[in-house]
């Protein structure tokens, strides 16, 4: 399957006045035509800057970023407009996210406007459609922002980021600021969309059971770094790194009769600040050794899943 969006060796660093904060570090992987990458970590793990980086809303510290195969790292202004339409973001919070001053319906023709392409009737009517499309009905359309409820807040949010037809969605933690009733509603108009529209998502969240609902594959980041990735039901059936294992003996189960073992981690976290060569996972890891202090990198344990663990054949017999 052919890879709508491909990311190597990616790098986003900031400054501060202790030194450089690696944000994203050396982050490698792909995602291919139609289908969903979730990526998942702590909060502060670099999750949202991965996303925005990707979409040229922050610029990349190093690294390169290939779009349906061509090399959009570096590109000018007018390439950039052009791009936008085809790379597009789902904000975390939909109280934020959209202009108090406009209304539901100039939220979602302003990117069919800013395009240039469509006549006044032809905006009109696309609107409609998109709000018809997302499940807003159309007597909300002069409504603002403070009349609606978290849920059709982030259905306006989603109408205007696919009104151009996007290839390529990031969904940044989309509905984590949603009750659980309003998620549901919410990840299953993702779902439909994408299977009539054919898009891309890369899905950053912290909730695991909602990407285990809506990823293909998945992606696991510890401050900054990939640990491990893999296809979704194989990374919840069999783990491999350590702190994928720690994540996912988190999540809540309803079997009494068999309950999940809890791995408490100890430590302290490593600072993402001039970080030393070698596991970042290693002040908090219970398997940690000497191999732990080099470089760790990907490595393919079977077909299409990865992990950074020296250590991994061991742990995992």
């Amino acid at each position: 399957m052919s890879a709508v969006i491909e990311v190597s060796h990616l790098k986003k660093y900031f400054d501060t006045p202790r030194g450089k904060l690696h944000a994203v570090d050396d982050v490698t992987f792909q995602i291919g035509s139609g289908r969903t990458m979730g990526v998942v970590g702590e909060s502060g793990c670099g999750k949202s800057t991965l996303g925005r980086t990707m979409i040229h809303l922050l610029e990349s510290t190093g690294g390169t970023i290939r779009f349906c195969g061509e090399d959009v790292t570096n590109v000018s202004a007018h390439k950039l407009k052009k791009l936008r339409e085809n790379m597009q973001i789902i904000f975390q919070d939909p109280y934020s996210s959209l202009n108090p001053r406009m209304t539901v319906m100039e939220t979602v023709q302003e990117p069919l406007i800013l395009s240039g392409r469509f006549s006044r009737s032809q905006i009109r009517e696309e609107t409609e459609q998109l709000m018809d499309l997302v499940g807003i009905d159309r007597r909300m359309r002069t409504a603002y922002p403070h009349e609606l409820d978290g849920g059709r807040r982030q259905r306006v949010g989603i109408a205007r980021a696919i009104a151009l037809k996007p290839r390529f969605v990031v969904c940044d933690e989309p509905v984590s600021a949603l009750d659980v009733s309003i998620q549901a509603q919410v990840l299953n108009l993702l779902q439909d969309l994408q299977e009539q529209r054919q898009m891309t998502y890369m899905f950053v969240t912290h909730d695991l059971s909602v990407v285990r609902h809506i990823s293909d594959d998945i992606c696991v980041m510890y401050l900054g770094q990939l640990v491990e990735t893999s296809p979704s039901s194989e990374l919840f059936e069999r783990p491999l790194h350590p702190y994928t294992r720690a994540l996912l003996s988190a999540i809540p189960s309803i079997d009494i009769h068999h309950p999940r073992q809890r791995i408490v981690l100890k430590g302290e976290l490593t600072s993402p600040v001039n970080p030393a060569p070698g596991c970042r996972f290693a002040a908090r890891c219970p398997h940690v050794c000497e191999r732990c202090r080099e470089p760790q990198t990907l490595t393919e344990v079977s077909p299409g899943h990865y992990v950074s663990c020296c250590r991994c054949g061991e742990i995992n017999g």
